[in-house]
C-alpha cells in the first residue's frame, strides 16, 4: 500500500513570491524536494543565521541535512551555472554530493541556447518578452520539437551529439544576422560543468520518485516562476516556457496526479512583475516606488527592478482554480505596515462592464477596481504568533480569504526563516 505524499508548492502571481524561504521552512516535514521545471533565470532567496544564498537550479531543501533534493526532468540545466552555484553552496559547508539527484531526461541549455536567446530578443523589436537571456526558451524549444540534449546524454557519444546541435544552432544564428559572438571561453566553462556534473547522482528520476512514494517517504515538489507565467495560462506571450502550475509537477516528475495531496499557493500581500507584459494592477507613483523600496523589490539573479502594484485578486481566484490551490501562504506582508490605507483589486473593469474573471487577453482595456482597506500601520517583523497581529491586519487576511474562497496558513513578516508564521 502506497503511504507516500505529494505536496505541491507554487508561485500565484508572476514569480518572485518567496518561494525558497517556504520551502526552506517546511523542508523539516519532508523526506524529499523536488524540482519540477523551470531553468536558471529564477532566484530562489533564502536568509538565516545571519547569511544570504541565492539558488537557481538547485531545489531550496538544500540547506536541511539528510533531505534528498532532485531536479526532475522538467527542468533545463545550464551545467556551467549549475558548477558555480554548487560550488557556492559546497563553500558554505553544505555538502551537495550526497544529497542531491538529477534526472537522466533534464534537458541541458547549451552555450548556443544563450545566443539564439539574445538573438531571438533582438528580432522581436518593440514586442520584447523581456527574457533573462539565459538560453531557457531556445531550449525548451529544442524539447519539444524533439531537437534536445538531455543530462543522460553524456554518457553516450556526447562530443558528436553535441557538435550536431551546436552545428545547427549555428546555422539559426546565422540566418538571424547574428554573426559576431566568440564562445570559446564559455564552452570551455561549460565542458567543466558537464565532468562536474557526472560527480553527482543521475537517476531515472521518474522511478526514484515512485519508489520513494511506495516506501512511505513524503515529497514536497517546488516549482519556479509562478502561475501567470505559465505557457499555457499565463498572460501570453509574456511567459516563461514551462508549465508553472501545479500539472508541471506532474509531467516535470513523472507522478500521477491521484498522488498530488496539498496545494501551497504562495502570494506576496501585494503583487510585482518583472519583465515586459501586462500588469493591471501596477503603480507608476510614488506609492509603487515605496512599495520597491520597502521590500526591496529587485531580482535575485539579474538586479533588475520589479514592477509593483497591489493585489490582484481576479489573478489570484484564477491561479487558485487552475491550480486546485488548499492553502495559501502569504508572504511580505511586513511591508505594507506604514501604509494608511491598502488596496486590493476585486474586479476589472473591461470595455465599459465589470467583470470577476480573468480573461483571455488583459493587455488593453483593462482598468482595476479596487477596495480600499485600512492600514495596520504597526512595525510586524517582531511578531511573533498571530495573537499579536493588528486588529486591521487581522481584517486584511479575513478579507483576502472570504474574496479568494481559500485559507491562509502561514504569514510571512520578514526575511528570515523564523520571522514565518503558521495560523492556527
Amino acid at each position: 500500500m502506497n503511504n507516500g505524499k505529494v505536496d505541491v508548492l507554487l508561485g500565484l502571481q508572476w514569480g518572485d513570491e518567496g518561494k525558497g524561504k517556504v520551502v526552506d521552512v517546511m523542508t523539516p516535514q519532508y523526506d524529499v524536494i523536488a524540482r519540477f521545471q523551470g531553468g536558471p533565470n529564477a532566484g530562489h532567496t533564502l536568509e538565516f543565521e545571519g547569511e544570504k544564498y541565492v539558488l537557481r537550479s538547485i531545489p531550496s531543501g538544500i540547506f536541511q541535512g539528510g533531505k534528498v533534493n532532485i531536479i526532475g526532468n522538467g527542468v533545463v540545466l545550464a551545467p556551467d551555472l549549475f558548477m558555480d552555484e554548487a560550488k557556492d553552496l559546497e563553500k558554505s559547508g553544505h555538502p551537495l554530493k550526497n544529497r542531491l539527484h538529477i534526472s537522466k531526461k533534464a534537458h541541458l541549455i547549451m552555450p548556443t541556447h544563450r545566443l539564439l536567446d539574445a538573438a531571438l530578443e533582438a528580432a522581436k523589436g518593440k514586442s520584447k518578452v523581456g527574457t533573462t537571456g539565459k538560453g531557457i526558451g531556445p531550449t525548451y524549444t529544442d524539447k519539444i520539437s524533439r531537437n534536445g540534449l538531455r543530462v543522460g546524454d553524456i554518457f553516450d557519444h556526447f562530443e558528436e551529439k553535441y557538435a550536431a546541435h551546436k552545428a545547427r544552432h549555428e546555422a539559426t544564428l546565422k540566418s538571424l544576422g547574428f554573426v559576431d559572438y566568440d564562445i570559446t571561453e564559455v564552452e570551455k566553462k561549460w565542458m567543466e560543468g558537464i565532468e562536474y556534473i557526472k560527480q553527482f547522482q543521475i537517476v531515472d528520476s521518474e522511478h526514484e520518485i515512485n519508489n520513494l512514494l511506495k516506501q512511505g517517504k513524503t515529497i514536497l515538489c517546488e516549482g519556479a516562476q509562478g502561475t501567470m507565467l505559465d505557457v499555457d495560462f499565463g498572460s501570453y506571450p509574456f511567459v516563461t516556457s514551462s508549465n508553472t502550475i501545479c500539472a508541471g509537477a506532474c509531467t516535470g516528475l513523472g507522478i500521477g496526479p491521484n498522488k498530488i495531496g496539498e496545494v501551497y499557493g504562495i502570494m506576496k500581500a501585494y503583487c510585482t512583475r518583472v519583465g515586459a507584459g501586462p500588469f493591471p494592477t501596477e503603480l507608476f507613483d510614488e506609492t509603487g516606488a515605496l512599495i520597491r523600496q520597502l521590500g526591496h523589490e529587485y531580482g535575485a539573479v539579474t538586479g533588475r527592478e520589479r514592477r509593483c502594484g497591489w493585489i490582484d485578486l481576479v489573478a489570484l481566484r484564477y491561479s487558485i482554480m487552475v491550480n486546485g490551490v488548499t492553502q495559501l501562504i502569504m508572504m511580505k506582508s511586513d511591508v505594507l505596515d506604514g501604509f494608511d490605507t491598502i488596496k486590493a483589486c476585486v474586479a476589472y473593469k473591461q470595455d465599459g462592464k465589470e467583470i470577476d474573471y480573468f480573461p483571455y487577453d488583459i493587455e488593453k482595456g483593462i482598468e482595476p477596481v479596487y477596495v480600499e482597506l485600512p492600514g495596520w500601520k504597526t512595525d510586524m517583523t517582531k511578531i511573533c504568533s498571530e495573537s499579536e497581529f493588528p486588529e486591521q491586519f487581522k481584517q486584511y487576511v479575513a478579507f483576502l480569504e472570504q474574496q479568494l474562497d481559500t485559507p491562509i496558513k502561514i504569514i510571512s513578516v520578514g526575511p528570515d526563516r523564523e520571522q514565518t508564521i503558521v495560523r492556527q
